[in-house]
């Protein structure tokens, strides 16, 4: 029995036990009532403690998934929780949603996830810069934060943007609650239902379904690999004058790819001809290597309003993101914010000022852009060797936008099944719900075994050419 234990990560040994024992129990269809290996043959084959392994066994007993029987050890439970079971090829458009948290099985190894592993995250600093907040500012654990936001985050953002050359004074700086409580501002602030915007496909599921909720029609533009296609996007401005495009400047999601200039110039352009406003989402943006080219960074006319979050690379429990734009549109937003949530969280605040003053964060989004660097680069010579096609290659961010050798859907996600991998839902990346065999492949989780194992099988299962 192997358990992968990854003795360098930041979970736990014994949760990657209880997780390791888990994926045993799913991958294999171990049959309920069956009997596991004893806990000292499972620590010798590991080189574990007995006790590390006791301890994950009790735990899974209290969940639910295993048994104890006096006498014989521990034993499959005769009914799993709903958390451990097993899902069939065909899972629901919920289930298999693209951004859903990652390694816990509801399907095992989630492929396509929208976030970092668990196991990437880090904990001290993060634990060290709550301990301060809580020894010497107790008004964060207990008062909203301002409408605007903590003045001394906004401070350390306006810094952060310098860096990006994007310039704006702290008053065009709104914090929200993660880069999705943003867009929900703008939606609500700008547009009412029957209003028309572009928004780029493939692109961010959850962004699709906030327009559809408030009954804002969208226009597809297709993605290319520097950006929206222009031409096409002209052409929808003359024929509908949409209001807004919404646009993934670097490493867009699910594509990976990043806006080249010219394109981005175009863009301005053609948004100072026909009136467009551009919502710009750059939330993978501390995972690029170099400034690159934002959209922000190039408007003179204040058309731009850009969208950050630090959910992606610090916690997606520590919900902190944030929008900048003109002062007039900001203080507009901020009278929604107060009237539909009464304000941010300025505990959490608090807690990323003093990650980002402290020079922590800039060192950790550093090891992530290192560590994800080398992962991508194993990732597309896996995909090479397995015949996928890749586009663009991506440089930087999370993900790869890759299309298997196998043309067959079912015949795909049969092969990922066995493996212990969760795919994407086909349509998860399309405005208007149309299937795509193009999968989203989050770089962190390419170099694990199952994904892996899943590539070499797509690539035996390939049609042979004589």
């Amino acid at each position: 029995m192997e358990l992968r234990i990854d003795r360098q990560a930041m979970v736990p040994v014994v949760q990657q036990i209880v997780d390791g024992l888990i994926d045993w129990i799913m991958q294999g269809q171990v049959p309920p009532t069956t009997r596991l290996p004893s806990v000292r043959h499972i620590a010798r084959c590991n080189l574990l403690s007995q006790s590390c392994v006791m301890e994950a066994c009790e735990r899974l007993v209290t969940q639910g998934v295993l048994a104890s029987r006096q006498g014989s050890g521990f034993i499959v439970a005769a009914s799993l929780p709903e958390c451990c079971k097993a899902i069939d090829g065909s899972a629901s458009e919920g289930q298999c949603s693209g951004g859903d948290p990652a390694t816990r099985w509801r399907g095992g190894l989630t492929l396509g996830s929208g976030v970092l592993p668990e196991s990437w995250r880090e904990p001290d600093d993060l634990g060290y810069a709550i301990r301060e907040v809580t020894r010497a500012d107790m008004a964060s654990l207990f008062n909203y934060s301002t409408p605007l936001g903590l003045p001394a985050l906004r401070e350390q953002i306006v810094k952060r943007l310098g860096l990006l050359n994007i310039k704006a004074a702290e008053e065009q700086v709104m914090t929200t609650a993660g880069a999705s409580h943003g867009l929900d501002l703008i939606v609500r602030t700008l547009f009412k239902a029957g209003d028309c915007v572009v928004v780029e496909t493939p692109g961010y599921a959850p962004l699709f379904d906030l327009l559809r909720l408030h009954g804002v029609r969208m226009l597809e533009v297709r993605r290319t690999a520097g950006g929206p296609d222009v031409e096409a996007l002209e052409t929808l401005l003359q024929q509908f004058r949409p209001s807004a495009l919404f646009i993934n400047s670097h490493h867009h999601n699910p594509t990976g790819s990043c806006l080249l200039p010219a394109v981005a110039r175009r863009i301005l352009e053609l948004s100072r001809i026909y009136a467009l406003r551009l919502i710009e989402d750059d939330v993978y943006a501390d995972l690029h290597n170099g400034s690159g080219t934002r959209l922000a960074a190039l408007d003179d006319e204040r058309r731009v309003i850009y969208v950050g979050s630090f959910s992606k690379t610090l916690s997606s429990s520590l919900r902190v993101g944030f929008v900048v734009a003109d002062g007039e549109l900001i203080e507009r937003m901020a009278r929604v914010k107060m009237i539909s949530c009464m304000g941010t969280s300025r505990f959490c605040e608090a807690v990323l000022a003093g990650l980002l003053a402290s020079g922590a964060y800039r060192k950790l989004v550093q090891r992530q852009r290192q560590r994800l660097s080398t992962d991508r680069a194993a990732a597309l010579q896996a995909l090479e060797d397995a015949d996928w096609e890749v586009f663009g290659k991506p440089t930087g961010g999370l993900f790869i936008w890759a299309r298997s050798p196998v043309a067959d859907e079912a015949r795909l996600r049969r092969h990922a099944l066995r493996c212990g991998v969760r795919l994407a839902c086909a349509t998860s990346f399309s405005p208007s719900g149309e299937a795509c065999d193009w999968q989203r492949i989050n770089v962190a989780y390419a170099c694990d075994p199952r994904a892996r194992q899943f590539f070499r099988d797509t690539a035996m299962d390939r049609p042979r050419t004589f």
